[in-house]
């Protein structure tokens, strides 16, 4: 028996093919924004690549971009088939191809709810890249004279002012590094001398931090280094006074940047899927309707549409029997080729 069988005389046969045509084409416009959207987040990703440690990121940009081509791509074309749906000489040049292309339209539709969940299952990923991305990039930091890193210094300044952030995790991380370069260390002085002498690989590590950390909304005049020393100051403990630096770390800022732009776009692109689906679905019930038109002389006869032809559960048996039957195929012609080679080899 056929799921959700619908009746329909040439009027709403009409109406149906007439409303797809103007759906699929607001999804042609749905699949020219989700290029944008993808277009956009790759662009956002490129600009700080510098901190990201690998190119998996851009899996769900570089999806999104090809989404919106094929969108396109499939909803111009069943555009043109719903307008020459109403003429029945122009819609015979079609009937033979509209159950694989109604098949394509499926596995498409499972493809985009597939980056569809992925905008929203990218945290994890994300996370582990933008901490070893910027733990190199910090370490990197006082490169300015090393092809290929010098500009490293500008890229993690601009992004801790852009984003109010200091440090991988925190301010604190800056401790553990060495972020001024030798090129500026006085190695004739005392304090510098004791401080490398001090560290066990012979780095000059302060408790300071650049001056891209600074929070300039804070009253009082920004404390770069000796953050920990409370006596290099007036009045000033580190342990109970709020610091005049970004308290947040750029991972978690630049993580909730990125998880929310890929939130929207996730919530755009399952609105589209759920549009792709209805106009698919209409799809069929079109096809269906026409294919069951009994006399093609008589346009104003009825016609039954359905969904499936058969129940689910029998759709399902059908589906996987006809996949053993090409499994199987393909066993005897694998079996036959090798039939043929052995005459030949004696």
């Amino acid at each position: 028996m056929a799921l959700l069988k619908v009746k329909f005389d040439q009027k709403k046969r009409v109406k149906l093919a007439q409303g797809l045509w103007l759906m699929n084409w607001f999804s042609v416009l749905a699949g020219i924004i989700i290029f944008s959207l993808g277009l956009f987040l790759k662009i956002e990703l490129r600009k700080r690549s510098d901190v990201m440690n690998n190119s998996e990121s851009h899996f769900v940009p570089n999806s999104l971009i090809g989404m919106g081509l094929l969108s396109c791509v499939f909803n111009s074309l069943a555009g043109k088939i719903c307008y020459d749906a109403l003429d029945p000489a122009k819609y015979a040049k079609w009937k033979p191809w509209l159950k694989p292309y109604l098949a394509v339209c499926v596995l498409f539709n499972i493809a985009l709810l597939l980056v569809t969940l992925c905008c929203f299952l990218m945290r994890g990923s994300l996370e582990s890249t933008l901490a070893h991305g910027l733990k190199n990039g910090m370490k990197y930091y006082r490169d300015t004279d090393t092809p290929g890193r010098c500009f490293m210094k500008k890229t993690i300044d601009m992004l801790q002012i852009e984003f109010k952030c200091c440090g991988n995790n925190g301010f604190r991380d800056w401790f553990e590094i060495q972020w001024i370069s030798n090129r500026y260390l006085d190695f004739s002085s005392k304090e510098v001398k004791d401080r490398i002498k001090s560290n066990v690989d012979g780095r000059y590590l302060v408790d300071g931090v650049p001056f891209s950390c600074c929070n300039p909304s804070s009253p009082r005049p920004c404390i770069q280094y000796q953050l920990t020393n409370n006596s290099a100051h007036y009045s000033y403990d580190h342990q109970t006074e709020e610091l005049n630096l970004w308290v947040n770390g750029c991972r978690a800022a630049l993580l909730s940047y990125y998880s929310s732009l890929m939130n929207s776009m996730g919530a755009v692109t399952l609105l589209v899927w759920l549009f792709e689906v209805t106009i698919t679905i209409g799809l069929r019930y079109l096809h269906t309707a026409l294919e069951g038109v009994s006399n093609p002389e008589d346009p104003e006869c009825e016609s039954e549409g359905w969904l499936l032809e058969k129940s689910v559960s029998e759709t399902w048996k059908t589906f996987l029997e006809s996949l053993k039957k090409l499994g199987k195929s393909n066993q005897v012609e694998a079996e036959g080729a090798d039939a043929g080679q052995a005459p030949e080899a004696g």
